[in-house]
């Protein structure tokens, strides 16, 4: 059996791992292939946590689509760093050029998916982190001082924006635009509600305020309001609890982004659509949600489902993001900092991202 580039060619790497469900992460030796002709090798400088970081690294998803996690675990898939080696064959991408991969590192490049750009889609796509390449090899995550990807799923990290906000935007930032332009909720003078203020939520927020629309947040905490509304900039809000708000504002949404990944009930939600009004569910609850189909009947109204977006469409969503000056709004961490990081996030304690220094903070003597 013929070896893999990883086994050939070792690249030594260190970062952060768990190695079981507890959940706690230590330093971690590994090795990372080496570049190969189609490849980008880069310092990796940042790397935000995502909320399914939290759950994979203590294998909550088990039982759900998302499957059982294998150890050992190096997570993260909101990478951003530098180029510092290109393979023979790599057309895009240069030594010094500042980068990012995000969800996935691979997918079949053979399926109608594939072929439309929706490698996000792809049946044999490959996580970033906790999956397998086509030889058979762990992928492993940021929380790592040296990422190496096929430049197909590398982007362009523009200079004008700064690689700590952007790195949210690899998972957060293109889960929330992918829906907005694809169900077309991204004309001015539409109105979008953004159920959930969090790490998906205030992007949500931020991009379609971007695209000119009337921005309405949902959300179960009344205390959110100012930052919504000042910070945020959004154009109202409403609590999702209060339910004489809710009667007031039924009927008056194009589309809602629903962010939240608690379990929650969605006929509030559709109440609030207009006719042939779209609800994007873009968060995962752990439990499936009750569908209400009358509701959707009378209103010829869509429960639909997104999940990131295809590289062309992440490459787009930056550059629209360096345009605009949108960025995530984050809490910067060193490595050391990740396991209290851990059960901040399981408490919702972070406003609204938290990206790890990886380039200060993580040293092999750590």
């Amino acid at each position: 059996m013929a070896k893999s580039l990883e086994e050939e060619h070792p690249k030594k790497a260190f970062g952060w791992a768990v190695r079981d469900s507890s959940g706690v992460l230590s330093p971690f030796n590994f090795s990372r292939r080496e570049t190969g002709e189609k490849d980008v090798t880069f310092k990796v400088a940042y790397c935000g946590i995502c909320h399914s970081d939290l759950h994979l690294i203590k294998n909550e998803l088990e039982s759900t689509e998302w499957g059982a996690s294998t150890y050992p675990l190096v997570p993260g898939h909101e990478i951003v760093g530098v180029v510092t080696e290109v393979g023979s064959k790599v057309e895009k991408f240069k030594v010094g050029d500042k980068v990012g991969v995000g969800c996935m590192v691979g997918s079949c490049h053979s399926c109608d998916n594939c072929a439309n750009n929706l490698e996000n889609y792809c049946p044999r796509w490959i996580p970033t982190f906790g999956g397998k390449y086509h030889d058979g090899t762990t992928t492993y995550g940021g929380y790592s001082d040296i990422m190496v990807a096929d430049e197909h799923f590398v982007v362009n990290i523009p200079d004008n924006l700064p690689l700590d906000g952007a790195a949210p935007l690899l998972c957060a930032g293109i889960t929330t635009y992918s829906p907005l332009r694809y169900f077309g909720l991204d004309k001015p003078g539409m109105h979008v509600g953004v159920a959930g203020l969090g790490g998906l939520g205030h992007v949500a927020v931020k991009f379609a305020k971007a695209t000119g629309v009337k921005v309405t947040v949902i959300s179960t905490s009344p205390g959110k309001e100012e930052e919504a509304i000042k910070h945020l900039h959004a154009d109202s809000f409403l609590v999702s609890r209060d339910e004489d708000q809710m009667q007031a504002a039924m009927g008056t949404m194009d589309g809602i982004m629903d962010t939240v990944s608690a379990n929650h009930p969605l006929l509030p939600y559709i109440d609030l659509l207009k006719s042939h009004g779209k609800l994007v569910m873009v968060g995962a609850p752990e439990k499936r949600p009750e569908l209400p189909v009358f509701p959707l009947l009378m209103g010829r109204k869509i429960v639909a489902g997104s999940c990131v977006g295809g590289m062309k469409e992440t490459q787009e969503m930056i550059d629209f993001a360096a345009k605009h000056n949108v960025t995530a709004d984050i809490e910067v961490i060193p490595i050391d900092y990740v396991n209290t990081a851990m059960e901040r996030l399981a408490k919702t304690d972070v406003r609204y991202r938290f990206v790890i220094d990886i380039g200060n903070t993580l040293k092999p003597s750590s």
